[in-house]
């Protein structure tokens, strides 16, 4: 027979044993996480979308949210259809031009005599015949794996947009009693506040895409659309999207002429320069306002963990974690006051008391 002492000590070494295991279980399925996490935010953007509908219209909730989802899928099916032939010819355009501005920048580092440390560079970077071919499957299957989970997480969106109290109070009943109405509180807080970031995103990502895309149509830059594509779906990944996209679109104004590559690099960085003094600090007004460096190695430590869908969802699972650390360690465990986003007032954040 134990003594107290001894049951107290067991229970703690089993309570120990179990957090183990659901931190272990959790890191073998953290993809599948991911993708949960990802269909939350489809689920709060058509939220979103269906709440303006059903007041103006005075329709129930769930016709509402029909006809927001109608809508997402008839905008993207229109889209593809009035311009999807256009910019898969403008990426196969752009696909086949890369390899000659690739070239053209050689042979004008060659005059700087740096022609010979990029083919070394290269030769040490790029894999072999059969390495190459490999990767090329790996590649293809991974794109059909990328439609695969867009469909998934689409669908998981809906399902929990439409009936998101049925998910929520399961949730809630996992925690003790007496913390559940923190735990609601903190979920309301997170969700405002990424339905704030999507919309401000969503807002920059179109503006991006079409100052890149048409700047580069007025300097003449081939596959502008394509580009401009390139660059609004880049600005949802931060600091790191905006710096990708660029590449391309330099490489192939530097195979136009230097006039072309000083013009398109000063359109970049007008661009960037737009979003980052404008747009980002209207956005941030009303949301988490997160230091670049912060978000920077955000992105770096969750391709790290977690591949291209931890980069995907680098930012958002930053902004969740950002409220939740501040209404749940920084207030409630530390009693020290801060704004959080979210809540009523807390959308800006105060250095004085953060």
């Amino acid at each position: 027979m134990l003594s107290p002492g001894d049951q107290a000590f067991v229970r703690r070494l089993l309570f120990a044993i179990a957090i183990l295991a659901v931190v272990l279980v959790a890191w073998r399925v953290a993809q599948v996480l991911l993708l949960v996490f990802a269909s939350v935010l489809v689920a709060i953007l058509l939220q979103a979308l269906a709440a303006p509908v059903a007041r103006a219209a005075g329709v129930p909730a769930r016709f509402a949210l029909a006809l927001a989802v109608a809508g997402v899928v008839a905008l993207v099916a229109g889209s593809m259809w009035l311009f999807g032939s256009e910019v898969a010819g403008q990426l196969r355009a752009l696909r086949d031009a890369l390899p000659g501005a690739f070239d053209e920048l050689e042979r004008r580092l060659g005059e700087l005599g740096l022609a010979e440390q990029l083919r070394d560079g290269m030769s040490e970077a790029m894999p072999g015949t059969s390495s190459l071919v490999s990767g090329l499957r790996q590649a293809l299957s991974s794109v059909g794996n990328a439609v695969a989970g867009t469909v998934l997480v689409f669908v998981g969106g809906v399902y929990l947009a439409a009936q998101p109290d049925l998910y929520r109070k399961g949730l809630l009943k996992l925690v003790p009693a007496p913390r559940r109405a923190l735990l609601e509180r903190s979920l309301d807080e997170t969700s405002h506040a990424l339905r704030l970031w999507l919309l401000g995103q969503l807002v920059s990502m179109v503006a991006i895409g079409l100052l890149t895309g048409v700047g580069l149509a007025l300097i003449g830059i081939p596959s502008a659309l394509a580009l401009g594509l390139l660059a609004g779906l880049a600005e949802f990944v931060p600091v790191v999207g905006s710096l990708v996209s660029a590449v391309p679109g330099l490489l192939i104004a530097l195979s136009q002429g230097n006039d072309a590559a000083l013009l398109t690099l000063a359109l970049y960085v007008g661009v960037q320069q737009l979003e980052g003094n404008v747009l980002t600090p209207l956005v941030q007004q009303r949301v988490a306002n997160l230091p670049a460096a912060l978000l920077l190695f955000a992105v770096v430590a969750a391709g790290i963990l977690f591949g291209a869908l931890g980069v995907l969802l680098a930012a958002p699972l930053t902004v969740a974690l950002y409220v939740l650390v501040k209404r749940l360690y920084v207030r409630e465990a530390l009693g020290t006051q801060t704004p959080i986003p979210g809540e009523k007032g807390g959308g800006k954040d105060d250095e004085a008391t953060a």
